[in-house]
């Protein structure tokens, strides 16, 4: 081989520079990506990394918040380019008969709500909630308002909403034929049959689905004001026969007995109650504040304010209303993306997003720091400042024994005299509890 001229020889050796140049440039910037704010998910796919695509899946209830929380999501896709959220919405009802089932694998819902109570302690039984305690964004929840989603010292979840799960009344009906907000159970019969002598029925009930279950916690509330009191029929220590119950059984068969609800109030669903009320052929709609927003949606003309019956006398009466923390977010335990389900939540409970969902449902949040809009929401504002209790509903935590509860409603509608349908609940709490 002949040997190499001088230029030649420069020339190889500028080349052989510039390679080993280029090579340690190319390490460094390998090791930057790896320790700089790239640093991949755990959430990620094997052998990804924070930049690969993906898509977490959020499953909940609250049809009537869909296009609200599109807008949400958007949001957050467009600040988490690597993160699509795939929503599915399920009937409230079906979803609390099924949302376990669709965890288990993990496929479905990285992202999930559940209701308090029985859901909430099956769900946790299960495992399948991502302790939660001591992410950042628990602090951005009043702590007082997600003490719901608390077992055993750890945080499971964090409920977004803040609800009243009491009545709500026209306003401008009552003004209109003078009748004052009661303040008693007489004063409520009273109010009740002047409405129906004016042609107006006074309670819009959905008798067929969700109307025991929402009804039954005022009407209770200060029959059996012990806040524990379904803890003390699940553990053995009270009855559904005792006077406390079979008193509030007796009073929804008065309502009933003297025309107060709608005919046929037994097979009337949600939707068809809320189109009496809406069309301002009912005074009082049963349900609670989460369709306040629905209502004026459907009739803007509306005029709404929230009215819980006060089961005794006002020198008796010890709580004024009913609230409920619930849909309340988690992970699932069994998500192959937990941190890009956690940074989801995180979203949500940035007060700015919070005050967005609020104002546009119409719904109260657990969020500190929201600053609140709509006018369906400044009617319910005054109710923070009143004596309220949790859900007494959702302090039973077997699911069997909340059926046998708001099942002994129906009875009593369908007829069955108020001791005899408490009976029957007793009987299968005594099975569920082994007594």
């Amino acid at each position: 081989m002949k040997s190499l001229r001088k230029p030649q020889l420069a020339l190889l050796a500028l080349t052989i520079i510039l390679s080993l140049v280029l090579s340690a440039c190319g390490s460094n910037n390998s090791a930057n990506s790896n320790t700089g704010g790239n640093k991949p998910s755990e959430g990620s796919e094997e052998g990804g990394n924070g930049n690969k695509p993906v898509t977490i899946s959020f499953i909940h209830w609250r049809g009537e918040d869909a296009a609200v929380l599109d807008g949400i999501i958007k949001k957050f896709e467009e600040k988490n380019t690597n993160i699509k959220v795939e929503t599915q919405v399920f009937p409230s009802d079906q979803y609390q008969s099924t949302a376990q089932a669709k965890l288990l694998d993990g496929s479905v819902g990285d992202v999930f709500a559940s209701f308090p109570g029985a859901q909430f302690e099956a769900i946790a039984k299960a495992g399948l909630f991502t302790d939660l305690t001591g992410a950042s964004f628990v602090a951005n929840f009043t702590p007082s308002l997600i003490e719901s989603g608390q077992k055993e010292g750890k945080q499971l979840a964090v409920p977004y909403q803040l609800v009243y799960n009491i009545p709500i009344y026209n306003v401008k009906l009552f003004e209109k034929y003078g009748i004052e907000v009661p303040k008693d159970w007489e004063g409520f019969l009273a109010a009740a049959e002047k409405l129906k002598q004016e042609g107006i029925v006074p309670i819009a009930f959905p008798g067929a689905d969700i109307g025991p279950g929402q009804f039954m916690n005022p009407m209770v509330m200060n029959n059996a004001p012990d806040e524990e009191v379904f803890v003390k029929l699940e553990a053995g220590e009270t009855k559904l026969t005792d006077e406390w119950w079979v008193k509030t059984l007796s009073q929804f068969k008065e309502l009933n007995d003297k025309g107060y609800f709608q005919k046929d109030a037994l097979g009337t669903k949600g939707d068809a109650a809320g189109a009496l009320f809406v069309q301002e052929k009912a005074a009082i709609l049963a349900t609670g504040s989460y369709q306040l927003v629905g209502n004026k949606k459907n009739n803007p003309e509306l005029q709404q304010g929230l009215l819980a019956p006060i089961t005794v006398s006002a020198d008796q009466a010890v709580f004024e209303g009913i609230h409920t923390t619930t849909f309340m977010l988690a992970v699932n335990s069994k998500s192959k993306h937990p941190e890009e389900a956690k940074k989801f939540i995180e979203f949500l409970s940035q007060s700015d997003v919070a005050g967005e969902y609020a104002n546009g449902t119409g719904q109260n949040v657990t969020v500190k720091d929201v600053a609140y809009t709509s006018d369906e929401l400044k009617a319910v504002a005054e109710w923070t400042a009143k004596k309220t209790r949790f859900q007494p509903r959702f302090t039973i935590k077997n699911a069997e024994v909340q059926k046998a509860v708001t099942s002994s409603i129906q009875a009593v509608l369908g007829g069955t005299e108020p001791a005899k349908a408490a009976a029957d609940a007793q009987a299968i709490v005594n099975q569920q509890i082994g007594k």
